[in-house]
C-alpha cells in the first residue's frame, strides 16, 4: 500500500528555510541547509536538512531526485568533514514517525559527535 506524504508548510524547519526563524547555520547549498540543534545531546549535534518539502526518510527516498538524493547525502558528508567529525567517527540518526521519535516533520539527520554517544538505542518500553 502506498503512503501519502502531506508536507506541512509551517513546520519549524519550513520556517528555517525560508528565513523565518534564524538558525546556527554551518553549511547550506541547493540541496541542504546544516545548522546546530538548539538542545544539543552530544558536544557535536547538527541537523542537516534537504531543501525541498519531504516529511520523512521514506518520502525523500521515494519522491526525491536522484540528483536531490545524491546532493544531500554529499552534504551530508561536506558537514561531517568540515566539524571534525570524521577523525573519530560519529552516528548519524534520521527518526522517521511517531514510532521512530521523529518530532519535526520534515526529513532531516541529526550528525553526533565530538565524544562517544553511548548505545545505539534504548530499549524498548
Amino acid at each position: 500500500m502506498a503512503v501519502t506524504y502531506t508536507y506541512d508548510d509551517e513546520n519549524i524547519f519550513a520556517k528555517i528555510l525560508k528565513g523565518e526563524i534564524p538558525c546556527n547555520e554551518v553549511y547550506r547549498d541547493e540541496y541542504a541547509l546544516a545548522f546546530h540543534d538548539i538542545a544539543p545531546q552530544a558536544p557535536t549535534h547538527i541537523l542537516v536538512i534537504p531543501t525541498g518539502k519531504y516529511v520523512s526518510i521514506d518520502d525523500f527516498g521515494t519522491n526525491a531526485s536522484a540528483e536531490e538524493v545524491t546532493g544531500f547525502y554529499k552534504a551530508v558528508a561536506k558537514v561531517a568533514e568540515q566539524e571534525g567529525l570524521t577523525e573519530n567517527g560519529f552516528r548519524t540518526i534520521a527518526n522517521t514517525g511517531d514510532h521512530g521519535g521523529q518530532e519535526v516533520p520534515h526529513y532531516h539527520v541529526h550528525l553526533l559527535g565530538g565524544a562517544k554517544v553511548g548505545p545505539m538505542v534504548m530499549k524498548a518500553a
